[in-house]
């Protein structure tokens, strides 16, 4: 991987927004990390959710409401994933670094690996933003085009239209290819994994094999087969469905820029990392209090890619300090007022980059010529 800087000469618009932000916690005497707002969450969510999975083991249900049971469960599952795993494995969740510690392995409950997610989405995502050829997130794909520096291909031009059940099929993806990828070639994407020593190794198979026993196993055992495939299907396609949306809604709309770190093997960014994070990430929804709740403050993704360790439950709040010195020092601040809005800016942008570039264009014309 080529070693990409930013030009952190001029940072003075993060020395004074981490000025205000600290000040604004002091004068108030509250700790960055989640408070009774986020801990009352947990436990609603978590709750919810083991509910719902005892019931669908040990009720008798008709199978339309153990499907819609699945779907609930399924969101619940992705919810969890915002607001308290993404919190917990940022280290945002707590000051007790062993409680961060183990709410971040709600992560593998949920059939991933927090080893992985730390280094993918904690270091390289929040580093490098929508930098073409090492954010994971924007990883070059022949199915699916999500900047205008990746390579184009005919499927493409229909993207479009099978983003959805491609974004359905997400965590599929994620827990049975994408993190035992990650585990037998220790790369993310381009960028060298970390070195797992025995607890790392041990945690990732106990919690895989858990995963099949408590989510595949079990179930077959108790409705056979088939129902269990069904219910299964529809469970991962909800939660996949919603985590898909919910994080592309932050970085691949109208209103966010991508940098290629192919055109220079000495890459060099010209802008400081604040600004390059307020010019790829864009906020949506901040005045609907439900989206927040559930999405756990992704809506508020400017102030968490500036502010990680800060818990998503002071987002709304610090966010009237970092708009306010973006228009001091006359930065942009990027945001949705709905989530329909970004939403259609996603997909918008998404049909875009499905057409062929114009070079392709070219040759096209010059192969049928």
């Amino acid at each position: 991987m080529a070693k990409i800087t930013f030009d952190n000469r001029n940072n003075q618009f993060y020395q004074s927004l981490k000025i205000s932000v600290d000040k604004y916690f002091e004068t108030r005497g509250v700790k960055k990390t989640g408070d009774w707002r986020l801990f009352i969450k947990t436990i609603t969510l978590v709750s919810a959710a083991i509910a719902m999975y005892c019931s669908l083991m040990f009720l008798n249900i008709n199978t339309l409401p153990a499907l819609l049971i699945c779907a609930l469960l399924g969101f619940t599952f992705a919810s969890i994933g915002f607001s308290v795993m993404h919190d917990a494995n940022h280290g945002s969740y707590s000051s007790k670094p062993w409680l961060n510690d183990m709410l971040g392995l709600s992560a593998n409950a949920l059939g991933a690996s927090s080893f992985f997610w730390k280094q993918k989405h904690n270091i390289i995502h929040h580093t490098y933003t929508n930098v073409d050829g090492i954010d994971d997130d924007i990883a070059k794909s022949p199915i699916i085009r999500q900047c205008d520096t990746q390579k184009w291909v005919p499927a493409h031009k229909v993207q479009h239209l099978y983003l959805v059940p491609i974004y359905a099929l997400s965590s599929i993806f994620w827990v049975f290819i994408m993190d035992f990828t990650k585990y037998f070639t220790g790369k993310i994407y381009t960028t060298e994994a970390w070195k797992m020593n025995l607890k790392n190794h041990l945690i990732f198979w106990i919690t895989k094999v858990s995963f099949f026993v408590v989510y595949i196993f079990i179930p077959i055992m108790v409705w056979g087969f088939g129902p269990w495939l069904l219910g299964f299907l529809i469970l991962h396609a909800t939660m996949g469905l919603t985590l898909s949306l919910v994080f592309q809604l932050a970085h691949v709309v109208e209103n966010t820029e991508f940098e290629n770190v192919a055109l220079d093997e000495t890459k060099h960014i010209e802008t400081a990392w604040a600004e390059h994070e307020l010019k790829t990430t864009s906020n949506f929804a901040m005045g609907n209090k439900t989206i927040s709740w559930f999405v756990g403050g992704l809506n508020y993704q400017i102030e968490h890619h500036l502010f990680p360790r800060v818990s998503h439950v002071h987002y709304p709040a610090i966010s009237k300090i970092v708009m306010q010195k973006c228009i001091e020092y006359n930065l942009p601040y990027n945001k949705y007022d709905t989530m329909i809005a970004a939403l259609v800016s996603h997909f918008r942008v998404m049909k875009m980059l499905g057409k062929a570039p114009a070079k392709v264009k070219r040759r096209h014309a010059q192969e049928a010529a």
